[in-house]
């Protein structure tokens, strides 16, 4: 999944493509690296990002996706808590909603996606981007995380989006310390108890830049092992900034795990 950010602020790129021609370029220059799915967001949910009105973020991304739509074939995620923008996305070309507190905001974004047939991406956050890194605790990290996550599930059954179309991301990074973000990569295993396809996002983030002491954009070895490490513990989708590098990175991760066939 390659990351789309439409914002003037998100903690990598911001602004880089807050137009739309260059962030349809971009896009189509991600895919042909080899993402799998596009995840396009018009609002920041970086540490402390305030929240921004949905004809804003409608703004943002619709004429994105209308674009990368018109141009490509590649799935589509829209990343937004909006039930409205995520109707107008799925309207324009985008075929997966991406959630960042699963469901748990605003369940009709479930009954949104049940309306297109898309599937949903719903992932685990304690607090909200603005709060979520004023001291996170846990008594039980995985526990609180899966018992989150299953509600999501149920959230999404209850308005007619099958358990089957659920994906499920952890959320590194969302009220989470490293030694959690840490900690939830080392077990990402036990989130198979799910049931479900899991996603996990540690592009460029500051764990990364915790443990090696390198800024964002120098993250990529750093990236490359959290990405290896997820893939071998289980994750079926890898959200990644440096797309090209990453499709080596997972090449590689699913051969070591015997996920591919070799003839040689």
């Amino acid at each position: 999944m390659g990351v789309l950010n439409v914002t003037p602020d998100s903690f990598s790129d911001g602004g880089r493509f807050l137009q739309p021609l260059n962030a349809v370029q971009h896009g189509l220059a991600l895919i042909r690296d080899g993402a799998d799915i596009l995840d396009v967001g018009g609002e920041s949910t970086r540490p402390g990002a305030e929240e921004v009105s949905t004809a804003t973020e409608l703004r943002r991304v619709i004429p994105v996706i209308e674009g990368i739509a018109r141009a490509a074939d590649t799935p589509i995620s829209i990343d937004t808590t909006k039930a409205e923008v995520a109707r107008e996305a799925l309207a324009a070309g985008a075929s997966i909603v991406n959630d960042i507190t699963g469901l748990h905001a605003d369940a009709s974004l479930a009954r949104v996606a049940a309306d297109f047939s898309a599937p949903i991406v719903a992932m685990h956050i304690k607090g909200t981007p603005r709060t979520m890194q004023e001291h996170p605790s846990y008594a039980d990290l995985i526990g609180e995380i899966t018992d989150y996550l299953r509600q999501s599930i149920a959230i999404a059954q209850a308005n007619g989006v099958p358990a089957e179309q659920v994906i499920v991301d952890p959320g590194i990074g969302f009220g989470k310390s490293v030694g959690h973000n840490l900690e939830i990569m080392a077990r990402l295993g036990e989130l198979r108890s799910l049931g479900r396809p899991i996603l996990v996002g540690t592009s460029r983030k500051s764990t990364i830049g915790k443990v090696t002491g390198k800024p964002a954009g120098e993250r990529v070895f750093g990236t490359a092992a959290t990405v290896a490490i997820c893939v071998a513990n289980g994750a079926s989708i890898v959200r990644v900034h440096d797309v090209a590098e990453m499709v080596d990175v997972v090449k590689m991760a699913d051969a070591i795990c015997g996920r591919t066939m070799q003839n040689e």
